[in-house]
């Protein structure tokens, strides 16, 4: 007879973030086995788009993911263009790197929230939520909602940026950089943050690749990927900016990857405002692409994100496949939490940064 037990951590659980199911086998306390479970949230997002036009297409991408959703309408926006052979003006690339790299930084804050809460600090929550607000603010004043932007288009983006934008986004990153640095005080002056991270959750660069992990988990682990140095999009090859890792691969190593990314953000965006030519922001494009097939992959918060769209010359796609980065990183689950306590569910998986609409779809 086995003194071990299966315990369900979901659907609906706390440390979910999302609905989903995570299930452990405990010999005692030390997790032996895990099984992540997900199809709770499935909407067909796939099935479903074959029957809307490449522009109805638009704002379903951004219902991808509630915490990141202008990085999926960005996606699609630039996967259809190269489908249809057209370029977004330059300006238009630009308005989207800012707008991109707004968006990382509320993704993350947002994660970080999550996760003070997870590991039993209500501050850490207040304080990230509080500079979230900001930055909802600004992304508000760009698209005119605070979730759901709608903001990318086919060709470029839906409206140039509004009057003293530049201005208001330069003062926020200016208080913002200063509040990071107690944010970061805050979790490194932390005893009970550092118990429940620092070597918990590990795993090494070679398992990583391994297991097909992207974004800052894999960074994290002495990988330095980033596809916009890797495979620049827009005008990434243009900006200046370091790629942020770490070597230990742990739970800690996760969240310094991004809080640096945070840094190195607000540094794109500076660059981005202060170089940003003149022009127009939006191309037309036909009703109708080509016949073909396209790939294209950018840097989500939560790592590579990808769409693969087959048409078949008419106004629907024939078909559009999406690789979400949390659906590959969420299998490698048990890979962190074999030997683990289950006490250390909620610090390891809290810090893998879930949003189930992008993995079920």
């Amino acid at each position: 007879m086995s003194d071990e037990m299966w315990v369900n951590m979901g659907p609906q659980h706390p440390f979910n973030h999302g609905l989903w199911n995570l299930r452990v086998r405990l010999n005692g306390e030390t997790i032996t086995a895990a099984e992540p479970i997900i199809g709770y949230l499935h909407r067909g997002w796939e099935k479903m788009v074959e029957n809307r036009t490449y522009s109805q297409i638009v704002p379903l991408a951004d219902r991808l993911c509630y915490g990141s959703s202008l990085s999926w309408n960005h996606l699609y926006c630039l996967s259809a263009e190269r489908l249809y052979g057209v370029e977004a003006p330059t300006r238009a690339k630009y308005i989207r790197v800012v707008a991109l790299e707004l968006q990382r930084i509320t993704s993350h804050l947002c994660w970080l929230m999550a996760v003070g809460t997870d590991l039993g600090s209500y501050t850490i929550m207040t304080w990230t939520i509080r500079e979230r607000e900001l930055f909802l603010d600004l992304l508000c004043q760009l698209s005119g909602a605070r979730m759901t932007y709608n903001y990318c288009r086919i060709g470029g983006v839906r409206s140039d940026i509004p009057e003293n934008f530049e201005r208001d986004v330069n003062r926020t990153l200016d208080e913002f950089e200063k509040r990071l640095r107690d944010i970061e005080a805050l979790c490194d002056e932390n005893e009970p943050f550092l118990m429940r991270t620092v070597g918990i959750g590990k795993i090494d660069a070679k398992t990583a690749m391994n297991l097909g992990l992207t974004g800052p988990i894999m960074r994290a682990s002495g990988v330095e990927m980033d596809l916009r140095r890797l495979d620049p999009y827009e005008v990434y090859q243009d900006m200046k900016f370091d790629i942020c890792y770490a070597t230990d691969g742990d739970v800690y190593a996760r969240y310094r990857v991004r809080i640096d990314e945070m840094r190195e953000s607000a540094k794109i965006v500076r660059q981005a405002l202060a170089e940003m030519p003149k022009g127009p922001v939006r191309v037309k494009v036909p009703r109708c692409p080509p016949k073909g097939t396209v790939a294209c992959h950018v840097e989500d918060p939560r790592g590579e994100s990808l769409m693969y769209i087959v048409s078949d010359g008419t106004e629907r796609p024939y078909r559009l496949k999406v690789r979400s980065p949390n659906f590959v990183n969420l299998s490698a689950s048990p890979a962190m939490l074999l030997g683990f306590k289950i006490s250390d569910v909620p610090a390891i998986m809290g810090v893998m940064d879930m949003c189930i609409g992008e993995t079920d779809r």
